[in-house]
């Protein structure tokens, strides 16, 4: 008798992986053109979380303020997951940005701060404005 294991034979065996769906409708998360974008502030002292951001037609994404901590990352989630709604309804970027804009009163702990709908020339210049540079 051997004191070595036998060798499971399903170990040669090819491994395959079938795409079953694409995943959830997502905007492209970045963009080189002209951008629209908000401030969002925590409702409960008004510190700056990030900013909104849209082009024209298919990129959308929150970038949070790199100053504003956790509280800034965990508030992405929730902006992401209205772009992914706003998406999977058929809306465009801008209209999905003007959607979320006109409405101040959201569930997570941010809201668009009134009157900083703004433009930007591509989404780079947005993300710099949330690192702070």
């Amino acid at each position: 008798m051997s004191s070595e294991r036998p060798i499971n034979p399903r170990f040669d065996e090819d491994v395959h992986f079938n795409l079953v769906s694409s995943g959830p409708a997502r905007y492209q998360a970045y963009t080189d053109k002209p951008v629209q974008y908000f401030t969002v502030v925590d409702k409960e002292n008004g510190s700056v979380l990030g900013y909104l951001w849209a082009d024209d037609e298919e990129a959308a994404a929150f970038e949070p303020r790199q100053a504003g901590g956790a509280r800034a990352m965990n508030e992405g989630g929730f902006w992401l997951r209205r772009l992914r709604s706003a998406k999977e309804r058929g809306l465009t970027s801008s209209q999905a940005l003007a959607e979320l804009y006109g409405n101040p009163e959201t569930a997570g702990k941010g809201r668009p701060l009134p009157g900083s709908l703004t433009d930007a020339p591509n989404a780079a210049a947005v993300e710099a404005l949330a690192e702070g540079q």
